[in-house]
């Protein structure tokens, strides 16, 4: 584990294989970032040839636009989608490799976001498109506020429970200083609901979205049950808590085309 980097690789890439069998189960978010991608893409009126999916997963991102790469952290997704095992931010393509790289559920888990962000732009021919999806901003504020109330009471001070997520205002300078032309960054905010905060922590893990700081502590038990009852606290008459999940999308070009099309949709879209 290098803990100069804010992720634990190892854990990341172990906590993506544990997830693979079950991923379909806990796929709700990754399937809606789909549907957006899908969309944006067919806003260009573009054929793109060569596809890669980054951070696939089981590749059903890939396979709804053709793509012809997969490439995800855990080796068992790679395998179930038929691509090679590699970090984002790590990545062994040539440059000028691919029309469009597409991304959906992955890039918030990436030590080195704007080494990532470069490298994508390398591995796209020039007029290429990049169009991910990741979450970001404000997600599971209420799941960390929980964490913080329950660790600052028992134990006089907080340990990271959950990972920092990029600052929406920033996404788009993030694109331009990777050499992206014409970048765009918008958020979509949705609310899910949990029962309480262990079936919150369970869908994390089904997902393989549960803890990899490089900096975290154990978890003791009378935290985990005081945060449980802090996070219950905002529970509706329903008796569920609404989690805040905010998803980030990005689209940017690598130099050398025209991006209208897609910039004149995504500013109808956003009217």
């Amino acid at each position: 584990m290098d803990t100069a980097e804010p992720f634990d690789r190892t854990a990341r890439r172990a906590q993506r294989d544990r997830a693979a069998a079950g991923f379909d189960a806990h796929a709700f978010l990754k399937d809606a970032m789909i549907e957006e991608i899908v969309a944006r893409v067919g806003d260009t009126g573009r054929e793109f040839a060569r596809v890669l999916d980054l951070g696939s997963h089981d590749g059903r991102l890939g396979r709804r636009l053709g793509a012809m790469a997969f490439a995800d952290a855990g080796a068992a997704f790679a395998k179930a989608a038929g691509g090679v095992a590699a970090d984002e931010d790590r990545l062994p393509f040539a440059d000028a490799s691919f029309d469009l790289v597409v991304s959906a559920g992955s890039l918030h888990g990436v030590n080195d976001l704007p080494g990532a962000l470069v490298q994508i732009r390398r591995a796209l021919k020039p007029g290429g498109l990049f169009v991910a999806g990741f979450v970001a901003g404000e997600t599971l504020a209420e799941v960390r506020r929980a964490f913080l109330e329950a660790e600052s009471e028992l134990r006089g001070g907080v340990s990271a429970r959950t990972m920092p997520m990029v600052d929406v205002a920033e996404a788009a300078g993030l694109l331009q200083r990777a050499g992206f032309t014409m970048p765009v960054a918008d958020i979509d905010t949705v609310q899910v609901r949990y029962a309480g905060l262990l079936p919150a922590l369970a869908e994390l893990r089904g997902a393989g979205e549960a803890n990899i700081l490089s900096a975290r502590r154990p978890l003791r038990r009378d935290v985990l049950m005081a945060a449980a009852e802090r996070f219950q606290q905002g529970a509706g008459a329903d008796g569920k808590v609404a989690v805040r999940v905010q998803m980030l999308y990005l689209a940017g070009w690598a130099p050398g085309a025209a991006a209208a099309p897609l910039n004149e949709a995504l500013k109808q879209r956003l009217q």
